[in-house]
């Protein structure tokens, strides 16, 4: 797993598309189009309850709504994606976490967003090149909204008239989720945690999948890939970044009330099921002395648990790498 942060946006937005500059996808076939959308919405799900239930200890937490936006703008034929999914324009809601503003508002995945605070969205935001510059700002003109107050969104669902609907924001680590259309890996890329269509996670029990997630958020809100850009990627340095990501993993997950002993099932169902590639590498530890680390840091985790009802990593989780 690689390491990044600086994170700086605060809707979540997971995407079907690579939000960084690169070919246009192939308008996708219904299987496979579907098989993406439903890794998409279990990603988001499990990163939604990391983010909002660890904002109490993460820097940056702002309002968010638990809603992702999906471009069809951004495939390489749009009106197809845009007649299989019965959008009526490009930008349409691509997930909804559970519990989140969004789907307390009524809003589904599916719904084409027309409009936000009145403002029509296609007429802002024309389509671009690249194609993922568009989401990106549609994005930042969710989070801007969702800071200054209360949202309301325009959205028309297949078969029903358009309709507004108003969310207020939830505190939430500032974190972005995504879902690429190719791949099989899992990486932080700062302020975004990004998984591989073919991630061998997705097949995990939902606890351990959600410690994948919670061990590339870790490397986010602990900031790893700025502090590797400035103090540069030794061997050692990047062990403890990974070892770093681990730990604090237990702690987002008690918070997010996922039991922390999943990221040691995590680490090994993975480590020996992929120990011939990521974990030989000589930037990360055997996964069995990871396994052990995190084991002593679950027990940490559950004694702060017991003691304050929380486990507040800001005040107690004790970093390995000088943070400046």
């Amino acid at each position: 797993m690689k390491r990044a942060v600086g994170a700086t946006v605060a809707v979540l937005a997971a995407t079907l598309l690579a939000a960084a500059p690169g070919p246009l996808v192939a308008a996708p076939q219904d299987q496979s189009l579907a098989r993406l959308q439903e890794r998409d919405r279990r990603l988001f799900a499990a990163g939604w309850r990391l983010v909002t239930g660890n904002a109490p200890y993460c820097t940056g937490a702002a309002p968010a709504l638990g809603l992702a936006v999906l471009d069809a703008g951004g495939f390489g034929d749009p009106e197809a994606v845009r007649r299989q999914l019965g959008l009526t324009g490009d930008l349409a809601v691509g997930a909804v976490a559970p519990g989140s503003p969004a789907e307390h508002a009524g809003i589904a995945p599916g719904d084409t967003l027309l409009a936000l605070n009145g403002d029509d969205l296609d007429r802002r935001f024309a389509r671009a090149r690249p194609a993922w510059r568009r989401l990106v700002e549609v994005t930042a003109a969710l989070d801007a909204a969702a800071a200054a107050g209360p949202v309301t969104l325009t959205i028309a669902r297949a078969g029903a008239a358009p309709r507004s609907v108003t969310a207020v924001g939830v505190p939430a680590c500032p974190s972005r989720f995504e879902v690429l259309d190719r791949g099989g890996g899992a990486m932080a890329e700062g302020s975004r945690v990004i998984l591989g269509r073919d991630f061998p996670g997705f097949a995990y029990p939902e606890p351990e999948f959600a410690a994948a997630v919670a061990h590339e958020l870790a490397h986010n809100l602990l900031g790893h890939r700025a502090l590797l850009d400035a103090q540069g990627r030794s061997l050692g340095r990047v062990r403890l970044t990974e070892r770093e990501a681990d730990r604090l993993g237990a702690w987002l997950l008690a918070n997010a009330g996922i039991e922390p002993e999943a990221m040691t099932r995590f680490m090994e169902r993975w480590g020996p099921r992929h120990g011939g590639g990521l974990f030989r590498k000589r930037t990360h530890e055997g996964w069995d002395e990871r396994a052990a680390a995190i084991r002593a840091e679950v027990a940490l985790v559950r004694a702060a648990m017991a003691r304050d009802g929380k486990a507040d990593w800001a005040r107690h989780f004790v970093r390995e790498l000088p943070a400046g």
